[in-house]
């Protein structure tokens, strides 16, 4: 008996192994008494059971979903090309304030982790001739590893932009504290009047008392 279900998981493990995962799979999206939802969701009948069903087109779907990435990592770390220094550098500028002796601060730049765009990727091209006898260079990803690395990336992104948010709060509520402070204690601070003298001047000698008067 042990034998028997050793074999059975065997033969389902090098089964699942011999599976390829990228390969384009023939899906039959037919129903019956379907109606439109909204945004590509219909509901139907198929195979006898009431089902809702999403249909897209894998183009369109990366292209949002790289978007989607690309527009939350230049909110989160600026971009040069547009000259938009993005949340990483609303906190270094409202940290450099805080270090400012003018704001009670030391003059020295608190410490800001380095600025890291998590799309950042080399690509790796194969050079050749194509069907057109073309020298090009190609590179290629299988869909299913593109998407999945994406939606990582957007999982990154989104973190770091709730963290750089809150920093962001922080900074400038003890910005703000820091600036009252020193604007009451200049209230506080006791002014003396001014002496001015006017130059040139003329020294004008007392007359001299006779010692005999």
């Amino acid at each position: 008996m042990k034998k028997e279900l050793f074999l059975v998981g065997a033969f389902l493990f090098f089964a699942a192994c011999g599976t390829d995962q990228h390969k384009a799979e023939e899906i039959d999206t037919a129903m019956e008494s379907k109606g439109e939802v909204t945004g590509g969701e219909k509901v139907g009948v198929k195979d006898g059971k009431m089902i809702v069903q999403k249909k897209v087109l894998m183009a369109e779907e990366l292209r949002e979903l790289q978007v989607n990435v690309y527009e939350t990592e230049d909110r989160v770390y600026g971009n040069r090309k547009f000259g938009s220094q993005g949340m990483y550098g609303v906190l270094k500028g409202c940290r450099q304030k805080l270090a400012m002796k003018e704001h009670g601060g030391t003059g020295t730049l608190r410490w800001i982790e380095p600025l890291e765009r998590v799309t950042d990727k080399e690509e790796e091209f194969t050079i050749g001739l194509d069907e057109k006898n073309e020298l090009v260079g190609v590179s290629e990803e299988f869909l299913k590893d593109r998407i999945e690395r994406f939606r990582k990336y957007r999982q990154i992104l989104q973190k770091r932009e709730d963290e750089f948010r809150e920093k962001i709060d922080i900074c400038e509520a003890e910005l703000a504290s820091k600036q009252y402070d020193m604007k009451n204690k200049e209230k506080d601070q006791p002014h003396f009047g001014e002496f001015t003298i006017s130059f040139p001047y003329t020294f004008v000698e007392p007359p001299r008392v006779s010692a005999s008067g």
